[in-house]
């Protein structure tokens, strides 16, 4: 019997891939952007999957052998699972479920809770506390006060001619001071500790309530990991917990398209074909989102539960390991002395080596070089291109380094933007970046997390922008272009920000900084074209 969710997809004489998506960097397979095509009018047959899906949301397509499935991440129309759409792995909006009745008592703990601390005497307490703290202040703040004005009186009258009488008076003076304000302080701390213990004593069963609240989502976070199980093509299960082993497994893990979709195919025995994962809707406010556009898989949720996942399939191999194989040997030399290495890095090829042991511009020096640890005093993005500074020794680092620091480093980029921008159009972008903590390596801008984040641009051709950046944050310049807030024009080939293509064009085409022993300023700039396909 065919299962439910399961929709017809005529493949239009087009041939199915030979092996599975890679889903961390792909170009959707026609196969996917027909049933992407199929999905969408689905939506547009149902209006408040509109209305709601107009709002932003991920969605996704498995296309397998007799047809297609169909997923969206998290929630739609406040519910976790929809016809037409596949079940989540594991639905934890089940009414009556283990996960639902603990919720239920871990919600009424919190309204106890709540209750508790709302109380009048509870109020009134803290209220006293509060007031007596700031009393207490006000006054020790005045008897020192008065002490200085003393001492400072005292020391103008030893400047005369003092009877020994009158200079033992003045030290009586000062040790009376001293004493009370002992007897003033130890007075405070009592009254202090008396009213803090009767507030304590107070606030104990809410304490103690807390203390049950936080032991219960302990346990039912870990009931919640293990029974969030995950199939592979090879028919074995592996609950969340395993997959994440050693670590805690980050927020709505599993509740992404594609582990949806592999899990409803294992179960039902369909063969994969294909796979992608598509926005819909209004971009989120902190990392821009393209309505229709495909997005990786993300990594700090789906990369584990994937690589488990996807055993037992014959996937396509990471194209980003083997473009940085061939990349290596593409790595230009611009000027090289006993203290520096400077460098034209082609897009592609990591800074530093990542945890695949890929090759990397510092691996590379490393061996052309024969020198057991170049200094990275500066990377560019896996994706950017250009020019690099590699420091040899210690002193060259650390000079470098410190001329980073302060700014003095002059560096320039070109980027070829996918949104027409006036030409002439020069200013500034101040965006505050933070991580994406649920979709690494992504950045986003946050006005509450954000760290400051400067970049200068002026506009040369309606598709090419000189930047500047006088900050060094993570994707800085991606995302100042492609932000809304910023210039609302993507990078072309930008899968993070905008849609793939050949490679990102962005590529840092001048550097200057004063070399690290000679004292001389040194000025690079490319001698070729930083995008020649355009």
């Amino acid at each position: 019997m065919q299962p439910d969710r399961l929709h017809p997809l005529k493949f239009r004489g087009i041939a199915p891939p030979e092996r599975f998506t890679y889903p961390f960097a792909y170009r959707p397979h026609p196969l996917v952007r027909l049933a992407a095509d199929r999905l969408m009018e689905q939506v547009d047959c149902h209006p408040s999957w509109a209305e709601e899906l107009a709002k932003g949301k991920m969605l996704g397509v498995l296309v397998v052998e007799g047809g297609y499935l169909a997923a969206f991440s998290g929630t739609l129309c406040g519910r976790s699972d929809l016809p037409f759409f596949v079940p989540p792995v594991f639905d934890i909006h089940t009414p009556g479920c283990h996960f639902q009745q603990e919720e239920q008592e871990i919600s009424a703990i919190n309204r106890h809770i709540d209750r508790m601390e709302q109380d009048e005497r509870t109020r009134v307490l803290r209220n006293q506390l509060q007031s007596l703290q700031e009393t207490c202040r006000e006054q020790l703040h005045q008897f020192a006060d008065q002490m200085a004005a003393d001492r400072r009186e005292r020391h103008l009258l030893r400047c005369t001619a003092l009877s020994m009488e009158q200079q033992e008076a003045l030290i009586r003076q000062s040790q009376h001071q001293k004493a009370e304000l002992r007897r003033l302080k130890a007075h405070w701390k009592k009254r202090i500790e008396e009213k803090q213990n009767e507030l304590d004593a107070r606030l104990a069963p809410i304490r103690a309530l807390k203390e049950e609240r936080a032991r219960r989502s302990a346990r039912l976070q870990q009931w919640l990991f293990q029974h969030f199980a995950f199939l592979n093509a090879e028919g074995h299960t592996r609950s969340l917990s395993r997959i994440f082993e050693g670590q805690t497994p980050p927020a709505a893990a599993g509740d992404c398209c594609a582990p949806r979709l592999l899990q409803y195919a294992y179960i039902h025995g369909l063969h994969p074909l294909c796979m992608g994962e598509f926005w819909v809707g209004r971009s989120p406010a902190g990392a821009p989102r393209i309505h229709g556009h495909f997005y990786p898989s993300c990594q700090s949720r789906c990369h584990p539960i994937l690589g488990w996942m996807l055993r037992g399939l014959d996937v396509d191999p990471n194209p980003m390991a083997l473009h940085q194989q061939q990349l290596a040997s593409q790595l230009r030399i611009i000027y090289a002395d006993a203290h520096i290495v400077v460098v034209d890095k082609p897009s592609g090829l990591l800074s530093v080596p990542g945890k695949d042991d890929l090759p990397s511009v510092q691996s590379i020096i490393a061996e052309r070089f024969a020198h057991e640890g170049p200094m990275m005093v500066h990377r560019l993005d896996m994706d950017t291109s250009g020019l690099m500074v590699v420091t040899l020794t210690t002193q060259a680092y650390h000079h470098l380094q410190q001329q980073f620091l302060t700014r003095t480093v002059e560096k320039r980029y070109q980027a070829r933007v996918s949104r027409p921008l006036t030409p002439g159009q020069e200013g500034d972008i101040t965006l505050p970046l933070a991580a994406n903590p649920d979709d690494r390596p992504r950045q986003m801008v946050s006005d509450e997390h954000g760290r400051h984040a400067h970049t200068h641009y002026r506009v040369t051709s309606p598709h090419n922008v000189l930047l500047w950046p006088h900050t060094g944050r993570t994707h800085q310049l991606r995302l100042h272009l492609a932000h809304p807030r910023g210039l609302d024009s993507p990078i072309t080939g930008d899968a993070l920000y905008g849609t793939p293509d050949t490679r990102l064009h962005l590529c840092a085409d001048s550097l200057s900084f004063t070399h690290p022993v000679s004292g001389l300023r040194l000025h690079f700039r490319l001698d070729h074209e930083p995008f020649p396909e355009e």
